[in-house]
């Protein structure tokens, strides 16, 4: 439980990875390798067999049609990557780098480098059990049948996969899938907020001391929160009798200097409580949307501002983001109770969302920017209108 703030970062890293699915997919080939090459030693263990012409593969054959496969999708694989990275540096120079975690998180890129990783893999370690008839050594020439047919099926799969992977890159680079997919997840995020709160029911008021606070908890490090751990806080606070307020937040950077916590314990913190609540955070080196709703809503606003920028002048995406933020305080506003007129939010001790923090941070940040173009001001002013209409 201390280093749960750690462990969901860890989470958050590997998912944001861009080799852990391939790695995953990689071992398992090699284990489906072992597996199918113990059947082909073993098939009177079978309950049946296939017919021979599934099965008359010779020794030069199999060799051949394995050492095919796995040159062509390492070959394959290769391109694969190249567009990977082309697609990765398009986005990050056009829409903000900012965006490159939402590309290496997308599963169909991963689970598509994965299979054809795979495929490698499994070709070579089955090319590695054929081997030729010796006489003087006394061996019989042994081709695993049933392996070659799995490899087989592996190299239709890594060709399926790479039509699916031809596809799928001009999609996640489409600047239209791009705003919808921050949109979706922002709207998301909403809701789940709201619904969190509904949840919580009445939320307990802490009766904060009217004096000096005794201890203030700085982790010693900088970098920016991503991850923090409310229910622990909230435990410590029943378990020990202390009281704790949350000085910074997810999203938020800090110094080795920088109070993030304030607490009012009587006689001082013990060193084991103080690294307790050190652990309640995460660091690392940039934001994200895990506990930080509002890093969606900036990503949208940094893509209206570089679409009305003078070198890029598109105000059609800067109208699609504001379309997307629209569409987030609406949902903000008449899902359920909405965020209320105190906010709400998922943890007793965390951060409240409000109407206000979500207006000024899409609409009044993209203002400025919408002001220099005449058709995305228009817009602008439109949606703003609808919103204060309530409409």
């Amino acid at each position: 439980m201390k280093k749960r703030a750690l462990l969901l970062k860890l989470a958050q890293d590997i998912r944001a990875s861009y080799w852990f699915i391939p790695a995953t997919l990689v071992l398992l080939a090699l284990g489906l390798a072992h597996v199918t090459e113990w059947i082909d030693r073993h098939t009177e263990l079978l309950p049946f067999h296939l017919p021979d012409a599934f099965v008359n593969t010779q020794v030069d054959g199999a060799r051949s049609t394995l050492s095919t496969i796995a040159t062509a999708v390492i070959g394959v694989t290769g391109v694969m990557f190249s567009m990977t990275i082309v697609a990765v540096s398009f986005a990050a120079g056009n829409y903000g780098p900012r965006l490159i975690g939402n590309f290496m998180r997308d599963r169909g890129n991963q689970v598509s480098l994965g299979i054809l990783i795979a495929t490698f893999a499994y070709a070579l370690s089955i090319l590695r059990a054929v081997q030729d008839p010796s006489e003087a050594a006394g061996v019989d020439a042994f081709v695993p049948q049933y392996s070659m047919l799995m490899a087989m099926l592996g190299c239709i799969i890594a060709v399926f996969t790479m039509i699916y992977f031809v596809h799928h890159v001009p999609e996640t680079i489409n600047v239209s899938n791009i705003t919808a997919s921050l949109g979706r997840r922002l709207e998301t995020e909403i809701v789940n907020i709201i619904e969190a709160e509904a949840a919580l029911g009445e939320r307990p008021e802490i009766d904060y001391p009217d004096r000096a606070p005794d201890d203030q908890i700085m982790l010693g490090s900088a970098g920016y929160i991503q991850t923090l751990n409310y229910d622990l806080i909230e435990e410590m606070m029943q378990d020990h009798n202390i009281k704790i307020r949350i000085e910074k937040l997810p999203g938020d950077f800090v110094t080795p200097f920088t109070p993030t916590l304030t607490v009012w314990a009587e006689g001082g913190l013990s060193e084991e409580h103080r690294e307790e609540l050190c652990g309640c955070y995460a660091l690392g080196v940039s934001r994200t949307e895990h506990q930080n709703v509002l890093f969606l809503v900036d990503q949208l606003v940094e893509m209206l501002a570089r679409a009305l920028s003078p070198g890029v002048n598109d105000p059609f995406t800067a109208i699609n983001c504001l379309n997307w933020m629209h569409n987030a305080l609406k949902t903000a506003k008449h899902h359920g109770d909405g965020l209320g007129d105190d906010g709400a939010g998922k943890y007793v001790l965390g951060p409240r969302l409000t109407y206000d923090a979500l207006f000024k941070r899409s609409f009044l940040a993209s203002q400025p920017y919408c002001e220099t173009d005449h058709l995305a001001h228009a817009h602008y002013k439109s949606r703003v209108s609808d919103l204060n209409t309530g409409l």
